[in-house]
């Protein structure tokens, strides 16, 4: 085995670069992956990306194979998909999804892979994370059956939540966002469109993923009285204001949150393995594609990852190409 690799590594905030970097030797329970893909979630990894980590969120936005510490130096990501080179023979030659930063090649324990179904591309395999948080959501939330759902932010976790909602039988989704552009993304999903004027009130279930004030705050405009508001967005270390005057009391309405670090406690006895299989079953369906909005060779990272962070590059998902 090559016992060398190149990594992205965050030098400080708003400039990154690849290393080389050493491979440990591989235990008995461990594999050797090879990296095919990994995606840029323009969310999380941007907002890492501009050094917006407030200290006291370091540890719980630390990622399960990260390098180093926030601000930076650091190594971070968490949508990998490789193939297994070496380690258990049930494992070697599979495809697999693993939280790992943007590396070519890595040892990990085995456990911490989890194999992509033979019907799912290696290329969508890597909106597993994403999708995960997705499904973490619809836990928390517990939709029914014909629920009217707005779904405001387009984002790379919004779209996954609209794209599961619209599974569900008799369930009415709208997604909305200030992005006009989105509503072919939508389209692709089988979801509604609207801009944030245009969106249809009385909600039973907004779910909030826009990461902006403007976009909390007409989340609880478009709700039924005692609806509720699933708060998935992650402001850093900005502060936000939030409306509860007016007739927010009278009209009983409840914003919870939710995040992807604790498997949901409305499904007691799934763990962390289970929810991960789960995401990665529901990409077989070939309209999350449209979640993938660009792609680059990992060699042009340290040149794209500013871009993204930006916004020269507008995207969704940005999936990293390895050679």
């Amino acid at each position: 085995m090559k016992r060398t690799a190149h990594a992205f590594w965050l030098d400080r905030p708003g400039q990154g670069a690849l290393r080389a970097v050493r491979l440990p030797q591989p235990g008995a329970d461990d594999v050797v992956v090879r990296a095919l893909y990994s995606g840029v979630s323009r969310g999380t990894e941007t907002l890492v990306f501009r050094g917006g980590v407030p200290a006291s969120q370091h540890a719980a936005m630390r990622a399960p194979f990260q390098e180093g510490e926030f601000p930076g130096p650091v190594k971070y990501g968490y949508l990998s998909v490789g193939t297994v080179e070496e380690g258990p023979a049930a494992l070697v030659g599979r495809t697999v999804f693993c939280l790992y930063p943007h590396q070519t090649r890595y040892v990990v324990p085995a456990a911490a892979v989890t194999v992509v179904p033979d019907d799912v591309p290696a290329a969508r395999a890597v909106l597993a994370g994403t999708v995960e948080t997705a499904v973490n959501a619809l836990w928390d939330a517990a939709p029914l059956i014909g629920d009217r759902i707005t779904v405001v932010g387009g984002g790379m976790v919004g779209c996954s939540v609209a794209a599961l909602l619209a599974r569900f039988p008799g369930v009415r989704v709208q997604l909305v966002d200030a992005d006009p552009a989105r509503a072919a993304v939508a389209a692709a999903l089988g979801v509604d469109f609207a801009l944030p004027a245009d969106a249809l009130g009385e909600r039973d279930l907004v779910v909030h993923a826009s990461a902006t004030e403007q976009g909390l705050a007409r989340a609880l405009e478009l709700l039924t009285p005692e609806g509720t508001v699933l708060e998935l967005s992650w402001y850093g270390d900005r502060k936000v204001s939030l409306p509860l005057g007016e007739a927010f009391h009278s009209r009983r309405l409840v914003i919870r949150g939710s995040q992807v670090g604790t498997v949901s406690p409305a499904r007691p006895g799934r763990s962390y393995a289970d929810r991960l299989a789960l995401a990665l079953e529901l990409l077989a369906d070939p309209a999350l594609d449209a979640l993938i909005t660009g792609e680059s060779a990992f060699e042009e990272l340290p040149e794209v990852l500013p871009k993204l962070a930006d916004g020269a590059i507008a995207a969704l998902c940005h999936l990293i190409r390895y050679s």
